[in-house]
């Protein structure tokens, strides 16, 4: 049997409620993540429901692009992100099975794709 563990975060960023700097839907602390690391991300709701995960070669472009892309799964439910957090995986084939173990095991609420659970 494989033992696949959930990464300890490296950063996590949460919504300010009243944001003074520059923001993304209310997320001030971009800067924190990664321009050019690659790894996965994870968004949570206010109640702690894991809502998306998503993994990229370039974790801070990739994370805002969710946030501005009018195609992006979350599109209609960019306002129920409070946080965010982000682990540093450079293997790509591992980026994967984090992943696609992350969407199942905690049934991540708007994953649509690797999705076994249902």
């Amino acid at each position: 049997m494989i033992n696949i563990t959930i990464p300890t975060p490296d950063v996590s960023i949460e919504k300010q409620k009243d944001p003074v700097l520059s923001n993304i839907y209310g997320f001030t602390d971009f800067h924190l993540i990664s321009r050019d690391k690659g790894g996965i991300f994870m968004f949570y709701n206010a109640a702690g429901e894991l809502l998306f995960v998503g993994k990229a070669r370039k974790l801070r472009p990739r994370i805002k692009k969710h946030f501005e892309d009018t195609v992006s799964v979350i599109k209609d439910h960019r306002n129920e992100v409070s946080k965010i957090d982000v682990c540093i995986v450079e293997d790509p084939v591992e980026r994967e099975i984090y992943e696609t173990y992350i969407v199942n095991k905690l049934k991540a609420k708007y994953n649509v794709d690797k999705v076994l659970f249902r």
